[in-house]
């Protein structure tokens, strides 16, 4: 267990506090009586049962991380997370979401928040999780909100699923690692932060990967001597799915052929633009 100062845990406790008042609700470890609900939520969501209640309870009872964003006496959102290597010093979070009707809030920044000074305050400085790789919004939140970078590309991590968000879909995730006791971005000063748009980092940055016409992924040659490349992803890729399976399918295999070969080559998955592009840099 890690010696955290207590001043970076008060800070992150006020980030909690600001977040939620933000985002209308109440975030905090859910009681064992509140499970059930935790678990209709989440199924609410997926479509199928992500964790069962009997098992948030354990979980919860273990020491590890269950909590749940509040409107109200309504429960909008849950967080869960397990303690994980290495011992005493990290969590990974394992599943996060947020009821429909309750999105676009910040609720689910305030839900993160809470999680990250919850370890604090428990000397835990390390955070990990995976997420869709091909989900934009997850990838700016997840890297540019809060500050995660990329740990590892995990080829069809969870094997077929068969809930009614990734069924059929293949299941690739990215996991990243949060270090908690870092300042969030939106704390860097200036000199410090990166650009905002990819017309900031510069226009010319060759695109890999882009978005053609029908949403239908379109690759480019690498160019020779490069050292930035962009990867596109499409705007909504939920929205892909719905409409045409088929393309959100090969949106899976194409990107995965186009982040894995440069990632074992040793590029640096350096972050991702607000428009939606990752920006891979060459060592």
């Amino acid at each position: 267990m890690s010696t955290v100062d207590p001043s970076a845990i008060a800070s992150a406790w006020r980030d909690v506090q600001e977040a939620s008042e933000r985002a209308r609700v109440v975030v905090r470890t859910l009681r064992p009586e509140e499970c059930p609900a935790a678990a209709e939520v989440l199924r609410g969501i997926w479509g199928s049962g992500v964790i069962e209640a009997p098992l948030l309870v354990a979980l919860g009872h273990a020491g590890s991380y269950v909590a749940g964003a509040f409107d109200g006496d309504v429960l909008v959102g849950v967080c869960v997370g397990f303690l994980s290597q290495p011992v005493g010093e990290a969590l990974h979070s394992h599943v996060a979401g947020v009821s429909a009707g309750a999105e676009a809030r910040g609720i689910g920044t305030a839900m993160k928040l809470h999680q990250r000074a919850w370890c604090l305050d428990r000397g835990l400085t390390e955070m990990t999780w995976t997420y869709d790789p091909l989900v934009a919004r997850n990838a700016a939140f997840n890297m540019r909100r809060l500050g995660a970078s990329l740990a590892d590309y995990l080829v069809d991590f969870y094997g077929p699923m068969s809930d009614g968000v990734n069924a059929g879909q293949g299941s690739d995730r990215i996991l990243v690692s949060w270090r908690l006791d870092a300042p969030l971005p939106s704390k860097v000063p200036p000199a410090r932060a990166e650009p905002a748009t990819e017309a900031d980092a510069g226009s010319t940055v060759p695109e890999v990967l882009s978005v053609g016409p029908d949403d239908l992924p379109v690759i480019s040659p690498m160019p020779a001597r490069a050292s930035v490349v962009m990867a596109a992803l499409p705007p909504d890729i939920e929205d892909v799915r719905r409409r045409d399976p088929d393309t959100g399918a090969l949106w899976r295999v194409t990107l995965r052929d186009t982040l894995v070969p440069l990632l074992d080559d040793g590029w640096r998955l350096a972050g991702v633009t607000r428009e939606g592009r990752y920006r891979l840099e060459k060592p």
